[in-house]
């Protein structure tokens, strides 16, 4: 039996409470430049691309507008944490605290990333879904893998060719900017690729048990009717 279209489910909140986590989670370790062998990546990308994942399993199971609200709510409450830490960093340490410099380099992201990171996201995680909606809707539901890794593709793709000239242009050197894109796009879509097996059993685990399997056959894809579930 389908579930009302304006309620969400407990495994769709918990989804989007990982999503949410995930996405902090990221945005900390992105603060450190990894060497992964000859690689230079951010640490972000061992979590980041877990989102895009859970993007995919929330689209392919209750359909765009449900991802739409993943989305938002995964924004928002990014924003809330950044906001937050933000405003600790400005507020003075305490005089027998020492450690405002490690704090900062942390917590204190400075608006041009953050704006960077917050425009990327938002691009593209909507791409994402947006291609997993329209690919299932013209395959009928086949070819999963096929629509799981050209949308991390496309999405992927859209974060780092936004995020990384606006965040790092003339801090990293310029040279190693076009390189630095690609292998976040080739790596994030890799990580998808390996755990593939992994996300199809959770699929068709969570369609299920939830009774779920949408298809957005003429629905709305403007990004703003958050509220439409």
């Amino acid at each position: 039996m389908r579930r009302n279209e304006k309620s969400v489910s407990v495994l769709f909140l918990l989804f989007s409470m990982l999503f949410t986590v995930c996405l902090i989670t990221a945005n900390l370790l992105g603060t450190k430049q990894i060497a992964l062998g000859p690689i230079n990546v951010t640490g972000g990308l061992l979590i980041f691309p877990i989102s895009y994942i859970i993007n995919d399993c929330v689209c392919e199971v209750w359909g765009y507008r449900k991802a739409r609200l993943l989305i938002w709510t995964g924004f928002m409450m990014n924003f809330f944490f950044v906001l937050a830490c933000g405003i600790c960093d400005l507020i003075p340490g305490a005089p027998y605290w020492n450690n405002q410099e490690g704090f900062h380099a942390i917590f204190g992201l400075a608006p041009r990333i953050a704006f960077a990171s917050f425009l990327a996201f938002l691009v593209g995680s909507f791409i994402n879904a947006y291609v997993m909606s329209r690919m299932k809707i013209s395959s009928k539901g086949k070819h999963f893998s096929l629509r799981a890794v050209l949308s991390t593709l496309f999405g992927e793709s859209a974060d780092s060719l936004i995020f990384f000239p606006i965040a790092f242009y003339g801090v990293i050197p310029t040279a190693e900017l076009p390189m630095l894109m690609f292998w976040q796009v080739v790596l994030k879509t890799a990580y998808e690729i390996v755990v593939l097996p992994v996300t199809i059993r959770v699929v068709n685990k969570v369609k299920s048990h939830e009774g779920e399997d949408v298809y957005d056959e003429g629905i709305n894809y403007d990004v703003l009717k958050v509220l439409n579930i």
